[in-house]
């Protein structure tokens, strides 16, 4: 069981930055569970952002955030960050970390269903 509480979010201009983190907290280890970030808008589906491997050995991202937004974890500090860049109107929602029991075969999962754990969410916003 992991506990997830994200912080970080908040009011950013177009083309500004901001970092979000995803503490863990619990009888487990963060090196126990593979990690991601998922976004969502008014109106749309949750959708992935990011995710990264429990070794940090393998990275996803979605086409609309490459080369923009960098996944990274810090198992010693219990701690997922999402720095984002260059941060467009689109952009703009609730932002989640999940988390899932780590698979050892080192698959990248980028599906709201494989992640069993879940934060209570962050608001991001980047006005135009």
């Amino acid at each position: 069981q992991v506990q997830l509480v994200e912080s970080g979010g908040g009011l950013v201009q177009a083309g500004g930055s901001l970092r979000l983190s995803c503490a863990a907290s619990g009888r487990s280890s963060l090196s126990n569970y593979d990690m991601g970030w998922f976004r969502q808008a008014p109106g749309k589906e949750r959708e992935a952002v990011a995710a990264i491997t429990w070794t940090s050995a393998r990275t996803y991202y979605a086409d609309s955030v490459k080369g923009r937004f960098t996944i990274s974890r810090d198992n010693a500090k219990g701690t997922v960050y999402l720095q984002m860049n260059n941060l467009k109107p689109e952009d703009t929602a609730v932002y989640y970390c999940a988390a899932r029991c780590r698979d050892y075969r080192g698959t990248i999962y980028y599906t709201s269903g494989s992640y069993a754990y879940w934060g209570q969410g962050t608001q991001v916003t980047a006005s135009s």
